[in-house]
C-alpha cells in the first residue's frame, strides 16, 4: 500500500506560508453519480429527453442521475445524457471464467531413406618398369686459365668501396593538434540555506504567489566553456625517409682465358614397357535423413 501524504500549505525562500485550496474537489464535493437502474425510454449521446421510465414509472432525472439502456449506461448532467459505458459488443466469453481448446499439432516422422550404388569399371595405361641408359659427352672435357693482363680495357672489378648515400626525410610524421586549457572561476559546490526575506548573493528565485496561485518558473541555462584552450600541435607518427642510391668505385683487370678444366656433361634416356590396368567396385555411401516441419492448426476460441 501507498502512502499518501496530503499538502495544504507552501512555505516560499521568501519565509511566506500559503494555504492550498482545491478548486476541482470543491466543484465536485456537491453530489456523486448517482444509479438509478434500467430504463426503458430510448436515450441516446447528448439527448435530452426528461423525464424518462425506471421500472414502468415516470422520473424526472436530475444531476448526476445515471441509467442503463439497451446495455448502454448514461449519466446526466442536469441538462443533456451522457453515454459513458457500452457493453452492447461483449460475446459470451465475455462472461466466462475460462475456456479451453486441444491443440492438435500435425506430428509423425520420416523412415531414413536406403541408397544403392551401381557397380563401375575404370580402365588406363601405365609403363610399370624398364631401364635408364647414361652417355657422357666428352668432346667438352676443356680445360682454361683466367688471369689479370698486363694492359687492354678491364672486363672485372673484384674490389672497390660503396659511397655513402644521402638521406632525406620523405614526408613528415603524422600530427594532431589538442587544446591547451587555461583555469577559469567555475561552481564547485551547492548548498540550502533557511528560508529568509532577504535575497542571497546568487540566490535563483524560481517561485512566486500571485491572487493565490503558486507560480514555479522554469530553469534557464547559460552555456559555455568552463575552460578556455589554445591549440598545441603534438606529433604522433615518426616521418618517412628516402636515400640516394649509393655508387660502388673499384679498380678494374682484363682477364683472358687459359687452361681451366670444365666438366663433361650427362645425358639420361629411360626405356619402359607400356601396361594396361583395370579397376572395378560397387559406389556407397549414407543419404542423411530428411526433416520434417509440421504445420500448426488455427483454433478459434467462442
Amino acid at each position: 500500500m501507498i502512502s499518501v501524504a496530503d499538502i495544504s500549505k507552501i512555505t516560499l525562500p521568501s519565509g511566506d506560508t500559503y494555504d492550498i485550496k482545491d478548486a476541482t474537489a470543491r466543484a465536485i464535493s456537491g453530489g456523486a453519480i448517482k444509479i438509478k437502474g434500467v430504463t426503458t425510454t430510448a436515450l441516446t449521446d447528448e439527448s435530452t429527453t426528461n423525464p424518462i421510465t425506471i421500472d414502468g414509472e415516470s422520473y424526472t432525472a436530475i444531476a448526476n442521475d445515471a441509467v442503463f439502456y439497451n446495455k448502454k449506461e448514461f449519466v446526466f448532467d442536469g441538462t443533456k445524457w451522457h453515454e459513458f459505458g457500452d457493453m452492447s459488443g461483449l460475446g459470451s466469453l465475455a462472461y466466462k471464467n475460462s475456456a479451453s481448446f486441444n491443440n492438435n499439432q500435425i506430428s509423425g516422422t520420416v523412415s531414413k531413406p536406403t541408397f544403392t550404388g551401381a557397380a563401375i569399371t575404370s580402365t588406363g595405361k601405365f609403363t610399370p618398369a624398364g631401364s635408364v641408359s647414361v652417355s657422357t659427352d666428352t668432346t667438352s672435357n676443356k680445360t682454361a686459365t683466367v688471369a689479370p693482363a698486363s694492359s687492354g680495357t678491364a672486363t672485372y672489378t673484384p674490389e672497390g668501396s660503396v659511397s655513402a648515400p644521402t638521406i632525406s626525410v620523405a614526408t613528415a610524421g603524422s600530427t594532431v593538434t589538442i587544446k591547451n586549457p587555461t583555469s577559469k572561476t567555475v561552481v564547485t559546490d551547492m548548498s540550502v540555506a533557511d528560508t529568509s526575506s532577504t535575497t542571497a548573493t546568487g540566490e535563483l528565485v524560481y517561485c512566486s504567489v500571485s491572487n493565490e496561485t503558486l507560480v514555479l518558473k522554469k530553469f534557464v541555462e547559460t552555456t559555455g566553456d568552463s575552460i578556455t584552450t589554445s591549440n598545441v600541435t603534438v606529433k604522433t607518427g615518426d616521418a618517412t625517409y628516402s636515400a640516394t642510391t649509393p655508387t660502388f668505385s673499384g679498380t678494374g683487370v682484363r682477364l683472358v682465358t687459359g687452361n681451366i678444366p670444365v666438366p663433361a656433361t650427362y645425358s639420361a634416356t629411360f626405356t619402359g614397357t607400356e601396361g594396361s590396368v583395370s579397376v572395378s567396385g560397387t559406389t556407397s555411401g549414407e543419404v542423411s535423413q530428411p526433416t520434417f516441419t509440421p504445420t500448426d492448426k488455427t483454433i478459434t476460441v467462442s
